[in-house]
């Protein structure tokens, strides 16, 4: 398997690069978040890889952290979600904002992506849940508030005209021990600043 590829970055032709290797040009698919957080062409890039044998092709997915490729190989493991959906979901959603869905379970996040309809979104919801989420929120900065509350204060803030990247990084800051009237005072605060 190939695991990682460090070269020079000769093309970059989204979703795909091409990536020179000790002289093999290797194309590589990458999620928009990754391909955003490229350097220019003709600089040196180090990409997570994870390389898929199909019946009728041979393809490598390259992430800009070991922290994305890892959710992508567990979007793999959901019944229904091939590579190609699993690139689009890590291309409209940051790994943390898909976290955060899933801890919520909040299926309106993940039915924004095109592609991922409300069955589907339920079903990532239902069998990422306590794996993915669970293990973003607690590397994420401590106590969260708990499920029900945040999903309450999240859906405040969105009711208020907040996107969903502002009202969850607000939810994400708030103290465990708040209740709902509190955390959306708390969060509104924040985003005042």
């Amino acid at each position: 398997m190939i695991g990682r590829l460090t070269g020079v970055l000769l093309e970059k032709n989204p979703p795909q690069v091409l990536l020179d290797a000790g002289g093999v040009g290797y194309e590589v698919e990458v999620p928009m978040s990754t391909f955003y957080n490229l350097p220019a062409t003709g600089e040196r890039v180090t990409l997570h890889t994870q390389f898929i044998v199909r019946e009728d092709a041979q393809l490598l997915y390259g992430f800009a952290t070991d922290r994305e490729r890892a959710t992508f190989r567990q979007l793999l493991k959901v019944n229904g979600i091939g590579a190609k959906s699993a690139l689009g979901i890590l291309s409209g959603l940051s790994v943390e904002e898909l976290a955060q869905a899933i801890v919520l379970q909040e299926p309106g996040l993940l039915t924004r992506i095109p592609g991922i309809g409300k069955k589907t979104a339920e079903r990532l919801l239902l069998e990422l849940k306590g794996k993915l989420g669970a293990e973003i929120a607690t590397t994420s900065g401590g106590g969260a508030p708990a499920p029900g509350i945040a999903h309450d204060t999240l859906n405040a803030l969105l009711a208020l005209g907040y996107n969903e990247r502002e009202a969850l990084a607000a939810v994400k800051q708030l103290p465990p021990e708040l209740s709902v009237s509190e955390g959306i005072r708390q969060a509104l605060k924040a985003l005042s600043k």
